[in-house]
């Protein structure tokens, strides 16, 4: 999938996730939904296999799935897994997001 990628850090974290679940595969999928305080919102969730409409990367071996309707306003971002004070999370740094909620699931374009 041209211009999205998964991080490392973010990779490991699906695997790890995935192997406490007893999972054979690590497979995130990140799709964009309407809502959230901005407009559009990110959706993670971890799947087995790839839907027909689906894109997948690779990296570290954990594919990172995204829908074709969702492509368009996530193309050229990067996922990633951060750790900090306020918590853990998966996040999106998203080049086509005109503005981002506090929280950083949801963005506007």
């Amino acid at each position: 999938m041209a211009g999205i990628s998964l991080t490392p850090s973010a990779a490991a974290r699906v695997a790890a996730i995935a192997a406490r679940q007893g999972r054979a595969s690590a497979r995130l999928r990140l799709s964009v939904d309407g809502g959230g305080c901005a407009g559009f919102q990110y959706r993670f969730e971890l799947a087995d296999a790839p839907a027909d409409d689906d894109v997948e990367v690779t990296t570290d071996g954990v594919g990172l799935l995204v829908d074709s309707m969702s492509l368009p306003l996530v193309e050229g971002s990067v996922v990633d897994f951060v750790e900090n004070l306020g918590g853990a999370a998966f996040q999106v740094r998203n080049p086509n997001a005109a503005s981002n909620c506090g929280c950083g699931t949801s963005f506007s374009v």
